[in-house]
């Protein structure tokens, strides 16, 4: 018999396969936050991996998984913006959280040089529309 016999290849690959859509979900790291609903659309995504601030149910603000005090949050900031390509960051704000301390991290996040913020929300919110389409 001259033929390859591949079964042993094709049951290592549904075994790799079946590790990595169970892993997959356990990959990505955050802080949890209950973020508010809405109807919007999903932003357009990019190449470079997405940078994310979070404001805590606390209050505490983070840098992707790490907590920066509010009075360096700026100069971290400008560092990161120096090391990377696009002004793209995603602010995660739990809902309890009151549009006051939002603004003011926006208004940091603003004065480090981020001028292109994605507010981060749950889909499923209110649909303002009235059911109507067109």
């Amino acid at each position: 018999m001259s033929e390859i016999n591949v079964t042993p290849f094709v049951d290592v690959m549904l075994v790799l396969l079946i590790i990595f859509m169970v892993a997959a979900p356990l990959l990505t790291v955050g802080v949890p936050v209950d973020l508010p609903e809405t109807n919007a659309q999903a932003l357009p995504g990019s190449e470079e991996e997405p940078l994310t601030v979070t404001v805590a149910a606390d209050g505490r603000v983070l840098i992707q998984t790490t907590e920066v005090p509010r009075d360096t949050l700026i100069p971290r900031l400008r560092a990161i913006a120096a090391e990377r390509e696009g002004d793209r960051l995603f602010l995660r704000a739990d809902s309890g959280i009151s549009y006051g301390e939002v603004m003011q991290v926006m208004g940091a996040l603003n004065a480090a040089g981020f001028n292109n913020i994605g507010l981060v929300t749950e889909t499923g919110g209110p649909d303002f529309d009235g059911g109507s389409e067109g």
